[in-house]
């Protein structure tokens, strides 16, 4: 059977078994992707923030100098054990929804983030036009995704690799890829989709980046030079500018 999005985590076994996995000290989302990701967001002082496909709400740890949190998922076992971190935070809450149909306010965050999630979404254009709208005018979009290289063949062993072969990248569109004992499915787009999808969408883009491996963050040399082989994850910084505001003044 395949599982679509957050429904891989309203198993218990899946679900105990990838937080497992998420959180381990050498986990590439804890040494790779999170430092890039962390960077691209910058400070968040006083600002409103968005989390899409919040998961257990860690990121808000890192993000305490924010004025106010709200993350969203729609696993309600993630939401569960986010609305455990977040107990003793004020200005902290989650809510349980997919993002598919979470009722985005409009221009209401000065920062929306995703981590890891948006590649699950068949629909990417759909969110980064919601996204848009509830962004206020110089608001900023963050996010990371699977890296193109990492989702576009239609093989995949779910096992340790050494070398990757990359094939049917032109072939946008749905994977099903084994993963902790299960086939869980995700979108591939190519490095181009994106980057049309969010200029069309109306984002500047301001920065892209491919979360090269940061050798500090490495314990071992073995996997140092591992993680330096292929490209793991895809990270975008975009905003929306200001000058649609002003035009829509002189307007």
């Amino acid at each position: 059977m395949e599982l679509k999005g957050y429904a891989a985590y309203e198993d218990e076994l899946f679900f105990q078994n990838y937080m497992k996995r998420r959180h381990r000290k050498d986990s590439p989302n804890e040494i790779i992707e999170k430092p890039a990701l962390l960077k691209m967001i910058g400070d968040v002082s006083g600002k409103d923030v968005l989390d899409l496909g919040c998961g257990d709400a860690s990121m808000r740890r890192e993000l305490l100098q924010a004025a106010s949190y709200l993350g969203v998922d729609g696993s309600e076992n993630m939401i569960m054990r986010a609305e455990q971190n977040l107990s003793d935070l004020e200005n902290s809450e989650v809510i349980h929804s997919s993002l598919e149909s979470f009722p985005f306010p409009v221009e209401n965050y000065h920062l929306i983030f995703s981590q890891l999630a948006l590649h699950y979404l068949e629909d990417f254009r759909q969110i980064c036009e919601n996204i848009y709208n509830s962004l206020r005018f110089g608001g900023k979009f963050v996010f990371s995704v699977q890296h193109p290289v990492i989702t576009s063949a239609f093989k995949s062993s779910g096992t340790k690799r050494t070398d990757w072969i990359v094939d049917d990248y032109f072939q946008i569109g749905v994977r099903a890829e084994p993963w902790i004992g299960e086939k869980v499915v995700k979108y591939h787009r190519t490095v181009e989709e994106y980057f049309m999808i969010l200029r069309n969408s109306g984002f500047h883009i301001n920065e892209l980046c491919e979360a090269t491996p940061d050798r500090r963050n490495f314990t071992s040399e073995e996997e140092y030079e591992r993680r330096n082989r292929i490209p793991l994850f895809l990270l975008f910084s975009c905003e929306k500018p200001v000058c649609e505001y002003n035009m829509s003044i002189r307007g």
